[in-house]
């Protein structure tokens, strides 16, 4: 037998060339499209550049509804798009409504009569001071039409960082920023209740101050409510909360988040979401892992990391029963994933590259999602819809079971 003997060089280059055509093999669905929402050199109903990273989303029916993050002294957007037609309808300045606000970052919320809620960032005002955010009501018409109404500001100097609704008993509950502040907010009555007990202790803040961590990087970027009305969220150092609505007590769960070792401090709840079977579910920021919290037993399971990049930026229940969400983070690329539990584990898409068609791209043109900020399914779970948080972002939409 002979044998060939190869370069070092040249087999270097033939793992090289293998890896780089990996890591740039992109996922394509052949009914999955793109919807173009921003582009700065039409007339068309689109947004302008630095307004439009999409950071909320939420699908009623046909009609998709997102919520954008602004560049500094820049206000963000509401905007509607149709799914059927695969267009842009409406746009909404904030700015219009409420003065000084910089993003609308908490995700929306489904109330009763397709109303959503969601929660908005003011901006800095300097170095240790920042506006108020406020709280949001969205009413969108059959054609898409936006109503935008202002519900006040639920701690004043604090914008709304994070935000859950019990929609059986209109409350809507939420974290302030940068102080970590927990409130409560029923929409029937517009009444606001806030909570120090939730507010970060000086110990803890010394631990954050002695790594450098800012308040983005350690309060619970999401919240969720159980069948039983009780809310979860996460505090430093990485732990998660369960609060009591009919006591008003707060409690700390003894299992800690999932970590690597050595990044506890970055441990915080990215992404938190119910299953209709009453399942909670939470990705840890700092490491991006998947992980399951027992309402029961109050124990956390660790389901693992989709990717080894850090961050699961939301996650999103499909037709199909997987759960999808958008896995990593700027410097790198976002990975779309999925988690079957009972089958496949996880699945990693990679970036989805969709087909863009609009007027003056009738040829359509392939769309590539390096960076994924929202996720949101559709009610009946058959689309998942995935926004851009870029300069230029647009919507990317897959259809489940293809």
């Amino acid at each position: 037998m002979k044998i060939i003997r190869i370069p070092i060089a040249v087999f270097c280059l033939i793992i090289y060339c293998t890896q780089s055509f990996s890591q740039y093999t992109f996922f394509k669905d052949n009914e999955g499209f793109a919807i173009e929402v921003s582009l700065s050199n039409t007339k068309l109903i689109r947004l302008p550049a630095y307004r439009n990273g999409i950071s909320s989303l939420a699908v009623t029916g046909d009609l998709v509804t997102g919520g954008t993050t602004a560049g500094e002294k820049l206000s963000p957007y509401i905007f509607t798009a149709s799914l059927s037609k695969k267009e842009m309808i409406a746009v909404k300045d904030v700015g219009d409504v409420i003065a000084g606000q910089q993003a609308v970052a908490t995700g929306f919320f489904h109330g009763k009569n397709n109303i959503l809620y969601a929660g908005t960032l003011a901006g800095r005002i300097n170095d240790s001071t920042y506006g108020d955010g406020h709280l949001i009501e969205v009413r969108t018409g059959a054609g898409g039409s936006i109503d935008l109404t202002d519900l006040g500001s639920p701690v004043k100097g604090e914008g709304v960082f994070a935000l859950t609704i019990d929609t059986a008993s209109g409350m809507l509950y939420g974290l302030s920023y940068p102080s970590g502040i927990f409130f409560t907010f029923r929409i029937a009555t517009k009444e606001t209740k806030t909570f120090l007990a939730s507010k970060i202790t000086q110990a803890e803040k010394d631990t954050l101050n002695e790594f450098s961590i800012a308040p983005d990087k350690y309060l619970s970027r999401a919240l969720v409510v159980d069948n039983k009305g009780l809310v979860y969220g996460s505090r430093p150092v990485n732990r998660m909360f369960v609060f009591d609505p009919s006591l008003n007590t707060f409690t700390t769960l003894s299992d800690m988040l999932p970590e690597v070792w050595g990044r506890r401090t970055l441990g915080q709840a990215d992404a938190l979401i119910r299953s209709k079977e009453g399942k909670l579910y939470g990705a840890n920021s700092g490491d991006g892992q998947l992980f399951e919290l027992d309402a029961s037993s109050l124990k956390i399971k660790n389901l693992g990391k989709p990717i080894m990049m850090n961050r699961i930026r939301g996650l999103a229940f499909g037709a199909d029963n997987k759960l999808y969400g958008i896995a990593g983070a700027p410097p790198g690329y976002a990975h779309f994933f999925s988690y079957d539990q009972a089958n496949e584990g996880f699945s990693d898409y990679g970036n989805p590259q969709f087909i863009m068609k609009a007027p003056g791209i009738e040829q359509g043109i392939e769309w590539r999602g390096f960076r994924l900020g929202a996720i949101a399914a559709s009610e009946d779970g058959k689309y998942i819809v995935l926004g851009e948080d870029d300069t230029l972002s647009q919507l990317l939409v897959y259809p489940v079971g293809n």
